[in-house]
């Protein structure tokens, strides 16, 4: 017999899920969501508009709610006291102008190249039928996004669409280059100015300034980031949108952002919160800069799609171990909480690359014969 004056405790909701059946209880709505959605996708796979369009929206909401961790996170994590609409109009409006001028300027092509090749070659075609797992890829995304996984959207939506093996390898290099940059400059720009930043951040009052600062700098990001990654959402649709079509996808993302605001980042929101400090608006500032320099020179020296969450992962990680070395207390509490962080988001990423490999080799068979061929 129970002894009475114990409750029942249900799993640590701060950790990784290891109750499944505490999960599926507690998420019940959000896998009815997405088993529907996989029935959905079975259902119109044979269909090419309707699997098209049914795969955007999936994507759309998907990478968003993923990558908002990356590209919205600090600012979401600075910003808690604004309205969400305010905060949701003015990215809405960036994103709106950016895609505006990739699909005047590149003739009906809203990824900056990314997809499309001047000579009009694509890496990643436009399939004539969509596969089953080409539609479910974006649900497999919300999975791991609602278990708080930072994973590489670009590495799980673009390789089910990759013509071959080298569409992978190039976007895992830039990917793995663009980390270990990240992660060394990060680390250099915290660990030398630790003293100076920590003096000036002490005080919890700040200029109104950095509030104008913050919002540019974030603003920039932002548009960079949809310059880069808007490829993970349009690789669904036709290389170059009519009007109708760039109409749809422009206010379906748009939408998409509201919610997302709405809901303050949702659950993957907390792989920023978790950060030291990171909701002082200094802070966010300077990590979101260190980002956005990155991002614009990995922009232009190739159109090669690359993993921003990656990217991402890097400064983070380098600005944490920063921190934890730079500290006057000694002892290794910190070293080992940051140690700690950087294992559990890149073990998650990695996680991501493996499923995105495993997805590419089943909806694809001439992926599927390469690897073969190399593992055997």
């Amino acid at each position: 017999m129970a002894k009475k004056g114990k409750k029942f405790k249900r799993s640590d909701r701060s950790r990784p899920y290891l109750n499944i059946l505490d999960f599926m209880v507690q998420e019940k709505t959000f896998l009815a969501i997405i088993i529907v959605g996989i029935i959905t996708a079975g259902i119109f796979t044979g269909n090419k508009t309707a699997a098209m369009w049914l795969g955007f929206f999936f994507a759309a909401y998907a990478t968003i709610a993923n990558d908002s961790i990356q590209s919205l996170g600090t600012f979401i994590e600075s910003n808690k006291a604004k309205r969400w609409w305010i905060l949701w109009i003015y990215v809405g409006t960036i994103f709106l102008g950016v895609v505006s001028f990739s699909w005047y300027f590149f003739d009906g092509d809203v990824t900056f190249q990314r997809l499309l090749k001047p000579d009009g070659t694509s890496p990643y075609p436009h399939p004539e039928s969509f596969s089953f797992f080409q539609i479910i890829a974006p649900l497999v995304l919300l999975i791991l996004t609602r278990l708080k996984m930072p994973v590489s959207t670009t590495f799980l939506i673009l390789s089910v669409f990759s013509a071959d093996t080298s569409g992978i390898t190039s976007v895992v290099w830039k990917s793995w280059t663009g980390y270990i940059l990240a992660f060394i400059l990060s680390f250099l720009v915290w660990y030398l100015s630790y003293n100076f930043i920590r003096k000036y951040f002490k005080s919890r009052k700040f200029n109104n300034s950095w509030t104008a600062v913050q919002w540019i700098v974030s603003g920039t990001l932002w548009g960079v980031w949809v310059m880069q990654d808007g490829a993970n959402i349009a690789v669904f649709l036709p290389r170059s949108l009519d009007t109708f079509q760039f109409i749809v996808f422009a206010l379906t993302i748009f939408a998409g952002l509201g919610l997302l605001f709405y809901l303050r980042g949702d659950k993957i929101q907390e792989v920023v919160s978790e950060k030291s400090r990171i909701s002082d608006i200094r802070a966010a500032t300077l990590v979101d800069l260190t980002y956005v320099v990155l991002l614009i020179y990995k922009l232009f020296i190739s159109t090669v799609p690359m993993s921003t969450t990656w990217v991402f992962l890097g400064i983070i990680g380098g600005r944490e171990i920063a921190i934890s070395l730079a500290r006057k207390k000694k002892g290794k509490k910190h070293r080992k909480k940051a140690g700690k962080m950087i294992f559990k988001d890149f073990s998650y990423a990695m996680i991501g690359l493996f499923v995105s490999v495993a997805l590419a080799a089943s909806a694809n068979k001439s992926i599927r014969d390469q690897i073969l061929q190399a593992i055997f």
